[in-house]
């Protein structure tokens, strides 16, 4: 798997995943959690994974956001759904035009339910 991240980032994700490595137990215990079951290979590589995303989470966590006011969007987004309005529609006959099975004025359908 090649890493796209650049040198000083990934030393610093090494550095602290020193201090955030993930032993074996948690992350069987975050497997339990998940209902997983991991072979000895998997937890191998989801403790790196793991331990990797908490190096990240520790970077984004040192940044200075206080000048930065919270959004819930970045690009501004608008209503793009159309009115609401009424229209002529099928009639009854067009729409039980080729009903295989009809019973008065509604489809007959298999039950599938007992």
């Amino acid at each position: 798997m090649r890493r796209c991240y650049n040198s000083a980032a990934e030393k610093a994700i090494r550095e602290r995943r020193a201090t955030l490595r993930l032993s074996r137990e948690q992350v069987l215990h975050i497997a339990e959690l998940a209902r997983l079951g991991l072979s000895d290979k998997e937890i191998d590589l989801f403790a790196e994974q793991l331990s990797d995303i908490l190096g990240y989470i520790e970077m984004l966590n040192r940044l200075d956001t206080d000048a930065i006011h919270p959004t819930a969007q970045t690009i501004q987004m608008r209503n793009v759904t159309r009115v609401d309005e009424m229209r002529p529609s099928l009639t009854l006959e067009e729409a039980l035009a080729n009903a295989p099975k009809r019973r008065d004025d509604a489809f007959v359908v298999k039950t599938i339910l007992d």
